[in-house]
């Protein structure tokens, strides 16, 4: 593991033009025993990482950032944390790498810009033709699957 002030990296992106870095004081972690793979350690040794990030407390965010997370992802926190968990690798090591990747992912994806509002358009006169086209068609082939009556019969 990287010993730097900055525990995780936030690559460049919409709403970060020249990343993030996340000091370490602001995440917290848990290690417990993963369900997943590990062979006979599995049930000795914490893989299992949960990495818990506070967005609202968070001093590295600006107050746009903060406000774009906390609307992107506010039905996620628990106790007004992000929490990322990862157990699908055997090594508590590489869980903790795992779960930095995710949170990066997650925070860079929320912190980039909505995009431009819809602008309403009307379908056109060939896109409106087509679509009866097709009703029509599709009638055709329904009404063919009904009973045919026989000679003498109405």
């Amino acid at each position: 593991m990287e010993t730097s002030p900055y525990d995780l990296w936030v690559p460049p992106g919409p709403g970060v033009p020249q990343g993030l870095a996340i000091p370490a004081a602001e995440l917290a972690e848990r290690f417990s025993r993963s369900s997943g793979p590990g062979g006979q350690g599995v049930n000795t040794t914490d893989t299992r990482v949960e990495l818990l990030f506070n967005p609202a407390a968070s001093r590295t965010l600006t107050d746009v950032q903060r406000a774009r997370v906390l609307a992107a992802l506010g039905d996620a926190l628990v106790d007004d944390n992000l929490v990322v968990v990862a157990s699908e690798h055997r090594s508590q090591l590489r869980n903790r790498r795992a779960a930095r990747e995710r949170l990066a992912a997650l925070l860079r994806d929320a912190v980039a810009p909505p995009g431009p509002q819809r602008r309403a358009t009307r379908p056109t006169a060939g896109s409106r033709r087509r679509r009866l086209d097709a009703k029509k068609r599709r009638g055709r082939v329904k009404s063919l699957r009904s009973r045919v009556p026989r000679d003498g019969e109405s």
